[in-house]
């Protein structure tokens, strides 16, 4: 049994991160929980100072917080992302990291496609269009003032294949799609679904993002990238904020470098009124929606049950889904 005061403080600091139809779980020993709706950065210092065990979504977990709390012995992390963990503190101090996985697979990939196949079909423009009084006013059955794609023989680059880019391409290939993978840096050969970024860039109808964010991918698409890709393509964001550069995404959208961009996610949420996105929220060929690409039923109450399995099995003496550890 992993060494901790008895019974064990556990806090959990953005509860209301998680759908309130989700049933957490009792966890299955002893312990004093302390549970807020929402933490703001400033708070959290005060509010892990004597925790054993601190659960948080996007709550940030600081160095000097850390540094505040000596009895931390696990931060349990209720989404897949770690990027606001200082996982180096945690590190030194041997706190474990635990994050959830595979929970996501069919909500994400989901999310994917219903945002391409809105764009592809202009979907959301059709509609505005239709309340606007535009059918009435066309005077006929039908009318064209937005272009509709097939899928089936556009090609779907990936960035990112892990299980969600994995599972996202098998969508694509069942709808017709040629299916391509970006190629890390340093990987040594290509084949013909990994070929290099500016390959796979240059030759996608439809680019989807499905990696983390990290010092190596922030800003990845940036405004050279739009400039390299030749065929106009939709670009999917289901992955983080901070991937896109969203002031170059507003130019490339507005220049026509893209037919369209559907994004669950920026850099900084909510939507802050000065965001670039605001310029574009009224363009037809975007579509923003606001971090739920995670969040079906099922794919919450999945998340739910394994942050309280990770817990237990820390507590337990086995830790497991511990970050930076298969």
């Amino acid at each position: 049994m992993t060494d901790l005061a008895a019974p064990p403080r556990v806090v959990f600091l953005d509860r209301a991160t998680l759908a309130p139809q989700s049933r957490l779980r009792a966890l299955p020993f002893d312990h004093r929980l302390e549970t807020y709706d929402r933490t703001l950065p400033a708070e959290v210092t005060q509010r892990i100072r004597d925790a054993d065990i601190v659960i948080t979504n996007k709550a940030p977990i600081t160095a000097d917080a850390l540094a505040q709390a000596p009895r931390v012995r696990m931060i349990a992390v209720a989404a897949t992302g770690t990027d606001n963990i200082d996982l180096q503190a945690c590190a030194a101090r041997d706190i474990v990291v635990s994050n959830i996985r595979g929970y996501a697979r069919n909500t994400v990939p989901e999310h994917t496609f219903a945002l391409i196949f809105a764009l592809r079909r202009s979907l959301v423009a059709y509609r505005e269009a239709v309340r606007a009084g535009r059918w009435l006013e066309a005077g006929q059955f039908c009318f064209f003032d937005y272009p509709i794609r097939d899928l089936a023989g556009s090609t779907l680059g990936i960035i990112g294949a892990g299980a969600l880019g994995q599972a996202t391409a098998a969508i694509g290939r069942a709808l017709g799609l040629r299916v391509l993978f970006a190629a890390h840096a340093d990987r040594a050969d290509t084949t013909e679904d990994f070929v290099p970024l500016d390959t796979l860039l240059a030759q996608s109808d439809i680019i989807s993002l499905h990696c983390p964010l990290t010092p190596a991918t922030r800003n990845l698409i940036d405004a050279a990238a739009f400039a390299r890709m030749a065929r106009r393509p939709l670009l999917i964001n289901t992955a983080r904020g901070g991937l896109v550069d969203e002031a170059a995404l507003v130019d490339a959208l507005q220049s026509g470098q893209l037919s369209g961009a559907g994004f669950d996610v920026v850099s900084q949420e909510p939507l802050p009124a000065q965001h670039p996105f605001q310029a574009i929220l009224g363009h037809p060929g975007f579509i923003l929606t606001p971090h739920v690409a995670w969040a079906s039923d099922e794919a919450i109450q999945a998340l739910a049950d394994q942050l309280i399995d990770n817990i237990a099995a820390f507590y337990a003496g086995q830790p497991r889904h511990v970050v930076g550890r298969k």
